[in-house]
């Protein structure tokens, strides 16, 4: 679906004196979904990162590295399998949230962006839109990552935590993608998003308790995962499934989102909109 196609039902919203309603922003942002979901519709490769991700993840790291940290756990690959594949939620909101940036990155190299800037919608619509599509991607991905635990071995005992864990990781996932959408604003290249992405994903990723736990880590690396969000989210997200002390991570995990939100979001919003 073209930005001319959906032209004339976004300026439809759009008020003469340049105001726009709270009304208007949320059918603009449907409509922007509704492209944003026709694009997927019509390359369905795109979600070959939500899809195949989370299935190969999960089979690496269970059974290439199951066995020892299994062992180190006290029950084997069985344990670590309960360990992991909670913790793995923070990674999907990490990779998901980084496709948003290269997307939309590459929506102003081909000109769709400056097509949405002269119509009179809310441009906050069209990064709000941006979000939606890729927390539906986010779920899919955590869907097919819960699909694939199963069947490798974990044990789904509490459901009302896994729906809690769901909802906060799309939180926090969310949150970061305010980080990608600046990114997708400022850098040159979808590449560039791309390379700067992973250049803060490894670190965050593997210096955290996703994986395994930190009391192994060296002093410095422990402070790190002390302060390092993904690692409040997969203990919140591993606490609530499996069991254990969850108060703090949650509210470490949900300032995080809102801190990040609240820095985040005005900037790319205004990023968007003075973009030349």
């Amino acid at each position: 679906m073209s930005a001319t196609t959906i032209a004339a039902p976004l300026a439809k919203g759009g008020q003469e004196d340049g105001r726009i309603g709270l009304r208007a922003h949320a059918r603009h942002t449907g409509a922007l979904v509704r492209r944003n979901l026709q694009w997927i519709r019509a390359d369905p490769e795109s979600m070959f990162d939500a899809v195949l991700m989370p299935i190969v993840f999960t089979l690496l790291f269970v059974y290439v590295f199951g066995g020892s940290i299994g062992q180190a756990l006290g029950g084997g690959q069985d344990a670590y399998v309960q360990y992991v594949v909670p913790g793995m939620m923070a990674m999907m909101s990490m990779n998901i949230a980084m496709a948003v940036g290269t997307g939309f990155n590459q929506d102003f190299q081909t000109g769709v962006m400056d097509r949405f800037r002269t119509l009179p919608i809310g441009q906050g619509s069209v990064l709000f839109a941006k979000i939606a599509v890729e927390l539906m991607r986010m779920l899919v991905a955590i869907t097919i990552m819960m699909i694939v635990g199963v069947l490798v071995g974990f044990d789904i005992t509490n459901w009302g935590g896994l729906l809690a864990s769901v909802g906060l990781t799309a939180l926090f996932g969310s949150s970061i993608m305010w980080i990608f959408l600046v990114l997708g604003v400022t850098m040159k290249s979808a590449q560039s998003v791309q390379g700067v992405g992973f250049l803060v994903l490894m670190p965050l990723q593997f210096g955290s308790s996703i994986f395994a736990p930190t009391q192994s880590m060296p002093g410095w690396l422990q402070g790190f995962t002390d302060y390092n969000p993904l690692s409040a989210l997969a203990d919140s997200a591993r606490g609530l499934m499996v069991g254990g002390p969850v108060a703090h991570d949650i509210w470490v995990t949900v300032g995080w989102s809102a801190v990040l939100t609240l820095v985040m979001a005005p900037i790319a919003i205004h990023k968007f909109r003075t973009k030349s």
